[in-house]
């Protein structure tokens, strides 16, 4: 069972390495190790319950072909100044021609042309201008939003023609581990779904796990001496708010990014995934973790909007490990919901009580999230993130005026895993020979084309070798 390439995880990163090897004409003989189903076999039991159901043996909101895009809002974001650090490696001007590059072969395979946040420059000016004045930085980032639905559409057309040109996937096959000999990756260890233990062997190995995998990365980092530092990990909760308090931000921009260093402790929090007429969702993650995100769909609307607010935290000496931290604050806060997200009121947090099931139900503003437990996140929440959090959306308030209102609603845990960050070169080469780390699990991007692009990258290098 010998490769030329082996890409482990079928998510963006994955996904856009064999697209570009083929656009290239490569004559590698690749194989794709994905733990999850395929497109058409991922479905939410949810959407019928409206509970979760704690699927085993993993969520298929994040797990399977394209990762968790197929089942998110579907946002790609058209600037080098979103979606984490990759321009700091690659160059910011490479970057953003490769988004330009990567963004046409979303649209080949059916991305809507429609471009948000690039019609009014002269409202954006305005909502600019406030943001100054609260002391946030608004970020300029055209967007192409796909739809929850039709990203499901629009990878299940980029896996029936990976399959049609000769890429080999294994779907239901878990990779235990990597094959390392002489300081060389020469292969992984997998499961198979009858329990078979298998080794496949490659010239090159491609992890792209994405930020679900990026606990288990980190792992196969230390256990093979794979360089790599802590990075920043993201903590906060998912914010929603009626339709009317954003619709101009929404009209003018669809999804508003703004970033603030709130006193006393300035720490950066920034706004993250906002969804027009959305629905606030829910993920699960090894050991049952729970955790809240948010959906947009094309056709679907609520009268809502969502979206994250997220504060960045950093560790170093003599705690280097950020992943184990966040998920002990998301264990904390799915204990104190049973299992389930917690969701509280902002003017029940300023008047230091919790929110209670009958206090949602007089309210103006209606969850999404149906099956979310009114309680107290503040008991669980960092009082530094809390802190935080409360001042940003304070903050927010002068931009988006009823931001802060005594019904807006905070979700959570909202936890972004993608602080290890493993060190590589300008030609995505890790510490290890033949072994490269992708996406969002390898620490360098954050969301759907970043990952995409570092995928494109990825495939161009493997191209030169043959």
């Amino acid at each position: 069972m010998k490769y030329d390439l082996i890409i482990v995880g079928a998510g963006p990163a994955g996904i856009f390495t064999a697209i570009e090897l083929l656009k290239l004409r490569s004559e590698k003989k690749i194989l794709m190790i994905e733990k999850g189903q395929s497109v058409e076999k991922r479905h939410c039991p949810k959407i019928k319950t409206q509970r979760c159901m704690h699927c085993k043996p993993y969520c298929h909101i994040t797990t399977g072909f394209s990762g968790a895009g197929a089942f998110s809002d579907g946002k790609l974001s058209l600037s080098y100044e979103v979606g984490g650090d990759l321009p700091q490696l690659l160059g910011e001007d490479f970057v953003q021609e490769t988004i330009n590059y990567t963004d046409e072969i979303y649209l080949e395979f059916g991305a809507d042309k429609h471009i948000e946040g690039i019609a009014d420059p002269e409202a954006v000016k305005e909502i600019r201008k406030r943001a100054i004045q609260a002391g946030l930085k608004l970020v300029d980032c055209p967007i192409r939003h796909l739809g929850t639905e039709k990203a499901q559409q629009l990878y299940l057309a980029i896996e029936k023609y990976l399959i049609k040109s000769g890429v080999e996937i294994k779907f239901g096959y878990e990779c235990n581990d990597l094959v390392i000999k002489n300081e060389k990756c020469c292969g992984v260890l997998a499961t198979a779904p009858d329990g078979t233990q298998l080794e496949y062997t490659a010239e090159e190995v491609v992890v792209a796990t994405g930020r679900r995998g990026a606990n288990w990365l980190e792992k196969i980092c230390t256990e093979h001496g794979v360089e790599h530092v802590p990075g920043t990990v993201d903590i906060g909760v998912r914010v929603e708010v009626r339709n009317e308090i954003i619709e101009k931000v929404n009209e003018v921009l669809y999804e508003s990014k703004l970033i603030g260093y709130p006193k006393p402790f300035k720490n950066k929090v920034r706004t993250f995934c906002q969804n027009p007429g959305g629905f606030v969702s829910q993920e699960n993650y090894d050991n049952d973790l729970a955790v809240v995100n948010g959906h947009s769909y094309k056709e679907i609307k609520s009268n809502n909007t969502n979206l994250a607010i997220l504060v960045s935290h950093n560790f170093n000496v003599p705690f280097n490990q950020p992943i184990a931290y966040a998920q002990k604050v998301g264990e904390l806060t799915n204990m104190l919901g049973a299992g389930h997200i917690l969701v509280q009121r902002f003017g029940d947090i300023l008047d230091g009580k919790r929110t209670w099931q009958k206090e949602l139900s007089r309210s103006n503003l209606k969850p999404t999230l149906p099956d979310a437990v009114a309680g107290d996140i503040t008991a669980a929440l960092p009082y530094r993130a809390m802190v935080n959090i409360i001042n940003f959306i304070q903050a927010m308030d002068h931009v988006v005026p009823g931001f802060a209102s005594t019904e807006t609603l905070l979700y959570s845990p909202e936890l972004k895993f993608y602080s290890n960050r493993v060190k590589m070169d300008e030609n995505l080469n890790t510490s290890i020979a033949g072994l490269h780390c992708l996406g969002d699990s390898s620490g360098w991007t954050r969301g759907l084309m970043m990952a995409s692009v570092m995928g494109v990258v990825m495939g161009r290098k493997l191209a030169e070798k043959e």
